[in-house]
């Protein structure tokens, strides 16, 4: 979708961006973000050409834009900056319709979209639509700055820090409103913050910088876990985790390789496997690995010894997909009254299993890296 090719930018014999490569894939909210004077900006600006890069290219959907005629390319660019940019002698209705109107879109369309756009961003259009900006609130006008970088109806909505100037009650609920509005509408989102709590809020990808340079390109979760330098870990913050605990996935705090057996096993045998693994419990599953069940000491110490775990096992058996967070694995386990969760993949194979040990073992290994750390 946007392609950045060995971008370089050079004011005098300063350079500000250093052979830059990224690609950033259609339909994604991507955030730059990284300490003052890193490039972040200045990279978002390169994208509708507000600045022009020193050397290298910048493609979108293939076409290099330095070969696009600027004004048309802005035109197909939504673009919202801190201070809303809205011009303040239009009314709402005015400034939400003055790109598609440049444009020659349909004027009933227009304003069936003009409406659309307000109720997206949680405002009334019979209320709003003939208001001039300076009868709106900061965070009002905020709304309309962004229902406006929608409306240009383009595929590509640049953001340069939008929210940093608002209280954080509202800056909280734009966030909202901006993350569901890319998930319904489906625009690749450019967004530029210094912020690390906007960022693993809102992003599906993180572009940490510094110096112009790529630092890390990730996801939040694999940001948080996994920080790529130390420096990347003293910007993200070392106490993240802890303060993001849904970024621990199940896949992260189960044990790998739970001790399984067949249903066609007996519960002597089955004993004996729990002794000899010093384990209480069996997952039971079949050739394939799919999990079937599973059997506790406590459930099958009195059950005559010749039985088949095929019947004395417990057949509705609660699980998780790998994919899911520690805290909806801690609220099935404390709804169910269950210590044990089997963790499955999409083929409902058996991959591991969650226990409240493996949990405490997964956390004091996070905390022994901080306190290392410090």
């Amino acid at each position: 979708m946007i392609k950045f090719e060995n971008i370089t930018k050079k004011y005098n014999r300063h350079t500000v961006i250093d052979d830059f490569s990224l690609n950033i894939e259609a339909g994604q909210l991507v955030v730059f973000i990284g300490p003052s004077g890193c490039g972040k900006t200045t990279l978002l600006k390169m994208i509708n050409r507000l600045i022009q890069p020193s050397s290298g290219k910048i493609y979108v959907n293939g076409e290099d834009i330095s070969k696009i005629d600027p004004i048309e390319l802005r035109r197909n660019i939504g673009y919202v900056i801190q201070s809303t940019g809205l011009f303040p002698h239009m009314t709402i209705k005015e400034n939400l319709e003055l790109i598609p109107n440049l444009k020659g879109e349909d004027p009933e369309a227009i304003e069936k979209k003009t409406e659309e756009l307000l109720e997206l961003v949680g405002l009334d259009p019979k209320a709003f639509l003939h208001r001039f900006p300076k009868e709106l609130s900061g965070g009002q006008q905020q709304r309309i700055g962004v229902a406006r970088a929608f409306s240009t109806n383009s595929d590509i909505i640049l953001m340069d820090e939008p929210f940093s100037a608002l209280d954080p009650v509202t800056r909280s609920s734009l966030q909202e409103e901006l993350f569901n509005m890319q998930k319904e509408l489906n625009k690749t989102i450019i967004f530029v913050t210094h912020d690390m709590d906007e960022a693993y809020k809102i992003a599906d990808k993180i572009c940490l910088l510094k110096d112009g340079e790529i630092l890390q390109y990730d996801t939040p979760e694999n940001i948080l876990k996994n920080p790529a330098s130390e420096f990347v870990e003293g910007f993200i913050g070392k106490r993240r985790v802890w303060n993001n605990p849904e970024v621990l996935k199940a896949e992260d705090i189960m044990i790998s390789n739970p001790v399984k057996v067949t249903p066609k096993r007996n519960v002597l045998q089955a004993i004996e496997i729990m002794k000899e693994n010093k384990v209480d419990s069996l997952m039971v599953t079949d050739r394939h690995n799919q999990l079937l069940g599973m059997v506790t000491l406590k459930a099958i110490k009195l059950q005559e010894r010749a039985s088949l775990l095929d019947d004395v096992m417990e057949h509705n058996v609660y699980a998780v997909s790998e994919q899911e967070d520690l805290i909806s694995v801690l609220k099935m386990m404390n709804d169910h009254k269950i210590g044990y969760l089997p963790v499955v993949n999409e083929s409902k194979q058996l991959t591991g299993l969650i226990t409240r040990s493996s949990i405490l073992s997964a956390l004091s290994s996070q905390l022994i890296d901080l306190e290392v750390a410090f």
